[in-house]
């Protein structure tokens, strides 16, 4: 069993290369955790479709359906066409409003979802074409956002759709992971297939998944890896799972109930081999959140510009040295994830601008870093320079991203704040948008990948995003002179814009509604303006008539 097992974990191994570019990052953060008693959960390099606009609840006949969607992530279909239909499920009488994307995050109770595409062993592998699987988990979650307020009762109706109608993955083959988090608390919810073959009418289930809720004094990170470790299904205040979720693994080989040796969920049903592009953010997220609990391996470059080519230096450490969560030494902040999620993994062997290739003559006999130096290199400039890849935790094709803040002390329109960022969040402001807003700019849902517009907020930082390639190093520092002052004095006003909203809402709903829609909504289209004037700013000091 175990040769079976390693021979399928290198199969996985080698079909993931492909899917880890496309790979997502959560942190989830306890209320007791953070630094200002929310609930803190995030996502980066989200789907394609970056465009967000808000879907009005509704009320519905009884009887009535609901579609199941495949192409929800499709950014070339316009705008609320979610594509194919695949099936249908009850419609409930009455839905709750959300703000739609490629994966949708929260609706205005502040239920809030964040995901991560994970790895699975290959036979538990399906696709539209080998089975009736028709759920996808960007389907699931937006389903949730329309009929839930609390995350405990998302964790049970989204394990519930996945086995009833079949879990299909739509990011490559893999398996998916999502954090659920309301006021109070947030679960990690981890989802497999059962393979090739499944039929609705079987009566069997249609996936295998598991749910361990957070401890409120900790915070996690999913870096496109499972990370639920044992379970204790009697514990209903701390786990969920399907009724399958140790039988699956039996009846498959994959376990053996009689060997003495515990049920590892990670290690039972995700790929044995550790891969960097996993565990170099695990090292990061317990290197910056918890740096004494243990000695983490040493990834600090530590002024050696050869070390990170150094073979014998480098090695993969077991999965099994990451807890499931942990107590951070500091309470996080939002600014904190917000900084996590623009690593580019500086003064590490993992940041690509420190590789040795990067060097030249300094004109006084030494070397120094090109301004040519970028942490996110093309293919083929990788080529060029002979430049290993490193998988930062900041993607320049990211698509979006977001922090959301859930807070029980204000009322659900103001408490919920989701920081959102567009393209790559090395550049990209972060734009707060509440819980209640009754509607998004128009730059912001604005987005078709084949045709350039400068209405679109993405466009207008995907340019300069581009435009970086002249001149990576001054450039990124024009960028950081003119965002950074602009996302201080958001979070300086944060508190003073929130308690105008509050003093509204004690005479009318509507009115702070409409005050924060009004406020966010013209912090995104200031972001377009910026970096129109950055584009036209870059061109001009980069041009090579300068040189």
């Amino acid at each position: 069993m175990m040769l079976k097992k390693i021979f399928l974990s290198t199969l996985v191994l080698l079909s993931s290369i492909e899917l880890s570019t496309k790979a997502c990052t959560i942190i989830a953060v306890g209320k007791d955790a953070s630094a200002d008693g929310s609930v803190i959960i995030s996502h980066t390099d989200t789907g394609p479709d970056s465009r967000i606009y808000v879907v009005p609840g509704q009320k519905f006949k009884p009887g009535a359906k609901a579609p199941v969607y495949w192409g929800i992530q499709d950014a070339s279909l316009p705008l609320k066409n979610d594509g194919e239909i695949l099936g249908y499920i009850p419609q409930v009488e009455e839905t709750y409003t959300y703000f739609h994307s490629a994966y949708s995050h929260v609706n205005e109770y502040q239920l809030g979802i964040a995901e991560s595409t994970t790895d699975q062993l290959e036979e538990l592998f399906c696709t539209r074409e080998n089975g009736e699987q028709i759920m996808t988990i960007e389907q699931a979650m937006i389903f949730a956002l329309q009929r839930y307020k609390k995350a405990r009762e998302a964790v049970q109706f989204i394990g519930g759709l996945m086995t009833e109608y079949g879990f299909l993955p739509s990011s490559g083959p893999g398996s998916e992971t999502l954090v659920i988090a309301d006021t109070k608390e947030a679960w990690v919810f981890e989802v497999f297939g059962v393979g090739a073959g499944w039929a609705k009418a079987s009566g069997k289930p249609g996936a295998v998944w598991a749910a361990q809720r957070l401890p409120d004094d900790e915070a996690t990170m999913i870096p496109n890896w499972s990370i639920i470790k044992e379970i204790d299904a009697d514990d209903t205040n701390h786990f969920m799972v399907s009724e399958n979720y140790m039988q699956e693994a039996i009846d498959r080989g994959l376990y053996d109930p009689n060997s003495g040796e515990p049920f590892i969920w990670q290690k039972t049903y995700a790929p044995e081999v550790s891969v960097e592009y996993a565990t170099s953010r695990f090292w990061l997220f317990h290197q910056t959140f918890v740096p004494n609990l243990k000695e983490w391996p040493n990834r600090f470059q530590e002024g050696n510009p050869y070390k990170g080519i150094q073979p014998y230096f480098q090695y993969v450490e077991p999965l099994s040295i990451y807890p499931f969560s942990v107590k951070p030494e500091e309470k996080i902040s939002v600014q904190d994830v917000i900084a996590f999620q623009r690593s580019v993994y500086e003064g590490t062997i993992y940041d690509m601008t420190n590789d040795p290739n990067w060097l030249v003559p300094d004109g006084e006999g030494g070397y120094q870093k090109s301004p040519l130096a970028t942490p996110f290199p093309g293919s083929d400039l990788r080529k060029l320079l002979n430049i290993t890849y490193r998988r930062p935790v900041a993607r320049h094709r990211g698509h979006y991203g977001m922090v959301l803040q859930l807070r029980d002390w204000f009322p659900d329109e103001i408490g919920g704040v989701y920081w959102v960022y567009l393209d790559n969040p090395y550049f990209s402001p972060y734009v707060p948008i509440y819980t209640g807003n009754l509607s998004v700019h128009e730059s912001y849902k604005t987005y078709d990948p084949e045709a350039y517009s400068e209405k679109s907020a993405r466009w207008a930082i995907d340019f300069v995003d581009n435009l970086a390639n002249l001149k990576f190093q001054p450039i990124a520092e024009d960028v950081r002179e003119v965002r950074n002052p602009f996302e201080e004095e958001m979070f300086k006003n944060q508190n003073a814009i929130e308690a105008e909203a509050l003093k509204l809402y004690k005479k009318d709903p509507k009115k702070a509604q409409e005050y924060l829609t009004n406020y966010s909504n013209g912090l995104m289209n200031d972001v377009t303006q910026m970096f129109l004037e950055l584009r036209n700013q870059i061109i001009t000091d980069y041009t090579n008539n300068h040189e």
